[in-house]
């Protein structure tokens, strides 16, 4: 009715469009409308690309806005975190409600003591730990310093994934934090598994009803600063609306007595606009091997002709599996409710022992868990073990000042044999076996704010990254190369063999020619008797690590967060403590201080 009156009004639109908003917003709820009127007001607000908005005196419009106002702080290491906070933003911007919107590593721990409401969206990392931009605030509120929070009201959502042992531990942290504090919680706090958009989506609109309870509704100016400056390019292409690329090529670089399969892999963006720093990573959303789907199908005892309801479609079972749901890694949760399914003494007795539980969901694929004791599924019960479909993110392996609208990725194919069959990793085997060149893939650029060179171009930086992790610092080197950066750069890499294992060789050798980088040390571990790896290379050059630390240089891990980059952060303390005469709570310091002045940086997995 609303819009057949705005229709007979002067309006900047025609009849045509009036009606295809019309029929888009027809089944829209009262939240839905509110939140898209905010969307689509602030896109009026927005410049085109590229252009940029004269400066001009603050705007002061006066509105009814809520007194009180809303913090949300986000503690995110690869974007996700930052994702969910950014639309709870949105969200509480359309409903009126006055929020702001911080990294924690923005935000100053002692004016909690200022607030009324407070969200933190957290993401964990590594082995429970704090996301490197909220260190700082995570143990502020664990210091002496913190002040006490009687008057603050607060929730916690946190993000990670079950499969590790420290599940959402930032957001466990935090919640307790804030209570020991005094302060008082909104609602319950919520721990999202790797499939987080929808029960988040839930969460935040809860959310935002208690803080709207609460806040109290009062006159309130709004001020739009001057802006003088570019605005920043902004893609359409997001994880939820990913770019249909084309796959230019996926060629093996391992030799052909490898016991490995890695591949460099390169993806056309022509067109697309989307845009990528070293650093980033690409989301890459990935179907499922049909013939696997077909196996799993079989050990539930299914046709897969039935019908399931995915996202409100109906398909066909096989279907689902293939394009929707997670058919290749398995997942404690899935081992637990197959074992409830199936009586399977064997799986009962695993879930009984945590440690093990998670050791087996790791090393296991879902059509193994499934043959562990075969048992006829309906197909409800068969996708209520299953995991939503995620894309993988793979460490971006290119510079665009050297490739320019493509996109390259170094990619390991996961694969092993079990009982006489041969199991492959979901994405590595798409992009390295069954997808072909000239294929479409779809992928979305996901920023790395915690994985980048340094603002100085005169800045040293030592670069570890065996295996694939050598991906991000191939990207780094053509950056510095392409900017003319002065810094020096020493590469440390590992593999099992020289002769078969050195990926991009020839590239790091024209480089080290070139004098882009100045040393590379390289450790291949089945070239010699005893095992050699890149931190034994490390601390057998202590003393240069060391001085190039003292003259600034910033150091990068890229690769295995369970065993490599543990190492290598134990190597990293030994050089303190030897070459700084420190203690091992010094040098402990000293590596947290390296990390929070972004120093020292990692980007493992």
């Amino acid at each position: 009715m609303l819009l057949k009156e705005l229709s007979a009004l002067a309006s900047p639109l025609n009849d045509q469009q009036i009606g295809q908003l019309q029929q888009a917003v027809a089944e829209l709820s009262p939240q839905q409308l509110a939140w898209i009127s905010g969307y689509f007001w602030g896109l009026s607000q927005t410049p085109s690309v590229g252009q940029t908005v004269p400066a001009q005196q603050p705007a002061v419009a006066v509105a009814s806005q809520p007194a009180g106002k809303l913090t949300i702080i986000y503690a995110s290491q690869t974007g996700n975190a930052k994702g969910v906070a950014q639309a709870l933003k949105a969200e509480a911007d359309a409903a009126g409600i006055s929020a702001e919107l911080f990294s924690a590593g923005d935000y100053k721990g002692k004016n909690l003591a200022k607030e009324t409401h407070v969200i933190i969206v957290a993401s964990t990392h590594g082995e429970g730990e704090a996301p490197d931009d909220a260190i700082e605030l995570h143990e502020f509120l664990q210091s002496k310093k913190a002040p006490k929070l009687p008057n603050l009201q607060y929730a916690v959502i946190g993000l990670g994934d079950s499969s590790y042992e420290f599940f959402c531990q930032t957001a466990k942290d935090f919640d307790a934090y804030l209570a020991k504090l005094g302060a008082r919680p909104m609602l319950e706090r919520l721990d999202c598994d790797v499939d987080y958009d929808a029960p988040a989506a839930v969460w935040r609109a809860e959310a935002l009803d208690k803080v709207q309870e609460t806040l109290v509704t009062a006159d309130a100016q709004v001020v739009t600063l001057p802006v003088g400056q570019a605005v920043a390019s902004v893609s359409a292409y997001t994880k939820q609306n990913p770019y249909a690329a084309t796959l230019l090529t996926s060629q093996k670089i391992t030799g052909r007595n490898s016991g490995k399969d890695v591949r460099h892999v390169e993806i056309d963006l022509e067109g697309s606009g989307l845009t990528y720093q070293p650093g980033d990573a690409l989301g890459v959303w990935y179907d499922n091997d049909p013939v696997l789907a077909d196996a799993i199908l079989a050990k539930a005892g299914l046709s897969g002709e039935e019908s399931v309801d995915v996202d409100g479609q109906a398909v066909s079972l096989r279907d689902a599996l293939i394009n929707s749901y997670e058919v290749t890694a398995a997942n404690p949760q899935l081992v637990t409710r197959y074992a409830d399914l199936s009586g399977s003494k064997k799986l009962a007795k695993l879930v009984e022992d945590k440690d093990k539980l998670r050791e087996y969901a790791a090393n296991t694929q879902v059509v193994d868990v499934l043959a562990e004791k075969k048992t006829v599924l309906t197909a409800e019960q068969l996708l209520g073990l299953l995991r939503r479909l995620t894309p993988r993110l793979y460490s971006i392996a290119s510079s665009q000042e050297e490739v320019g609208e493509e996109v390259h990725l170094t990619v390991g194919l996961v694969e092993y044999a079990h009982a006489e069959e041969t199991r492959q990793g979901g994405a590595s085997s798409f992009l390295s076996r069954r997808l072909e060149e000239g294929e479409s893939v779809k992928v979305f650029v996901e920023s790395n704010n915690h994985f980048k060179l340094p603002a100085d171009d005169n800045t040293p930086v030592i670069m570890i990254g065996p295996g694939t992790g050598i991906a991000p610092f191939r990207a780094f080197v053509q950056e510095r190369d392409n900017r003319g950066a002065e810094g020096k750069n020493w590469l440390f890499f590992g593999d099992r063999t020289f002769t078969e294992d050195f990926l991009y060789q020839v590239e790091w050798q024209k480089y080290l020619k070139d004098g882009v980088v100045n040393r590379i040390d390289v450790a291949f571990s089945r070239d010699q008797a005893e095992k050699m790896y890149v931190q034994h290379r490390l601390l057998e050059h202590a003393a240069e690590v060391w001085k190039w630390l003292q003259d600034g240089a910033h150091v990068y891990v890229c690769g295995d967060a369970n065993h490599m980059a543990k190492d290598v952060h134990d190597a990293l303390l030994t050089i303190a403590e030897q070459q700084g005469n420190q203690s091992r709570e010094q040098a402990e310091q000293y590596l947290s201080e390296l990390r929070k002045n972004k120093r020292y940086q990692k980007d493992v997995y």
